[in-house]
C-alpha cells in the first residue's frame, strides 16, 4: 500500500500561485507580513515584480488589491483567516464585494489546528462572516489535491472568493489524476444509506475514518465533502437526507454560522431531517497542539462516530 502523504493546504495554496504565476500574467500576489507562513513567498521568489509586501494593514492590502483588480489585473490577497476575514471585513465588504470584484482571499491559518498560536489566531468564525457577504464564493478544502484545484477554479472564475487553507498537514486521500473539481458542487466520498455525515474541510478524512469504523459494524455512513460552502451543492445534500434520514455536519468552525447552519437552514425549508453538528460549540478555544484541540473539542472521527450512535440509537 502507498504512503499516504501529509500536506498542509497552506503549502498547496502557495505551490499552486507560484506554478500559475508563468501561465498567468495578470496574477498579482498580495501578503500582510506573513509570506513564509501563508506560502506565498513561492510565488515571490518566481515573480517579485507582481508581489506586492503591504505590512501588517491588512484593510490597506484589500484596498490596494480592489485598485488593481479595476487595472485588469488578478489580485490574490493573504493572511491569517483571523485576519484576512475579520480584521479586514468592513474593507471586504465595502471594496471587493459590495462592486463584486475580482479579488482572491486566500485566508490561512484557519480553525483551531492553528494549535499553540491560541484563541487570538484560531479563527472559527470566518465562514459565518464570509457567507454572510452577498456574492461571495467560500471555499475550504479538504486536502492538497483539492486545495491546488480550488486554487486553480479561484483564479478562472470572476468574482470574489474566499478560500481558507490550513497551516496542520493532513492526509492526502484524493488522486490527483482523476480527480475533478467544480466549485458549487460537492463530493460522495463513501457511500452508505443510514447515515449521510457531510463535512468540509480536515473533517472531511476525519469522516472518512468515522465511516469506515461504522462499516465494520454494518452501519453505511455516506460522506459527503462539501469543499464549497457557499454556493451550497442543495441537490447532494438533499439526496443524502431523503436517503438516510439522518444527517451529521463536521467542520472545523463554531457550528453557529458555517456549514451546519448552511444545512439545517436547506433542510428546514426543503426537506426537515434530523441534523446534528460536529463543530466548535460556541467557545473558545485554547492554545495546544492541533490534534489534542482537535480531540478536546471533539471534532475527531471518534466523536462524529459516536454522534452517529446516538442518531441511529445504537
Amino acid at each position: 500500500m502507498a504512503e499516504v502523504k501529509n500536506i498542509a493546504t497552506r503549502d498547496s495554496y502557495g505551490r499552486t500561485l507560484q506554478e500559475l504565476s508563468a501561465q498567468h500574467p495578470d496574477l498579482v500576489v498580495l501578503d500582510a507580513d506573513l509570506s513564509v507562513s501563508t506560502c506565498t513567498a513561492m510565488f515571490q521568489k518566481v515573480a517579485p515584480e507582481r508581489f506586492f509586501e503591504c505590512g501588517i494593514a491588512e484593510a490597506n492590502m484589500i484596498g490596494v488589491a480592489a485598485g488593481l483588480s479595476t487595472m485588469g489585473l488578478t489580485p490574490f490577497v493573504s493572511s491569517f483567516a483571523m485576519f484576512a476575514a475579520a480584521r479586514a471585513y468592513e474593507q471586504i465588504l465595502n471594496s471587493i464585494a459590495y462592486p463584486r470584484l475580482n479579488v482572491k482571499i486566500g485566508a490561512s491559518h484557519g480553525g483551531i489546528s492553528v494549535g499553540e498560536d491560541g484563541a487570538s489566531h484560531q479563527c472559527c468564525e470566518d465562514f459565518a462572516l464570509m457567507r454572510s457577504l452577498p456574492g461571495m464564493t467560500v471555499i475550504c478544502p479538504s486536502d492538497d489535491v483539492e486545495a491546488c484545484a480550488a486554487v486553480r477554479a479561484a483564479y478562472a472564475m470572476r468574482g470574489p472568493v474566499y478560500l481558507r487553507f490550513g497551516r496542520l498537514a493532513v492526509p492526502v486521500f484524493h488522486d490527483a489524476a482523476t480527480y475533478h473539481f467544480e466549485i458549487g458542487k460537492g463530493e460522495k466520498v463513501t457511500d452508505g444509506n443510514d447515515i449521510a455525515i457531510i463535512a468540509t474541510g480536515l473533517e472531511v478524512n476525519e469522516a472518512r475514518i468515522a465511516a469506515g469504523h461504522l462499516a465494520e459494524q454494518g452501519i453505511g455512513a455516506r460522506v459527503i465533502n462539501i469543499h464549497t460552502i457557499k454556493p451550497l451543492d442543495e441537490e447532494i445534500i438533499l439526496e443524502a437526507a431523503r436517503d438516510c434520514r439522518r444527517v451529521i455536519t463536521c467542520e472545523e468552525h463554531s457550528v453557529i454560522g458555517g456549514l451546519g447552519e448552511a444545512v439545517c437552514s436547506l433542510l428546514s425549508e426543503k426537506l426537515p431531517t434530523p441534523v446534528r453538528r460536529v463543530g466548535i460549540q460556541d467557545k473558545f478555544a485554547c492554545s495546544g497542539p492541533a490534534w489534542d484541540l482537535i480531540h478536546a473539542f471533539g471534532l475527531d472521527a471518534a466523536t462524529i462516530e459516536k454522534t452517529a450512535h446516538e442518531m441511529l440509537g445504537c
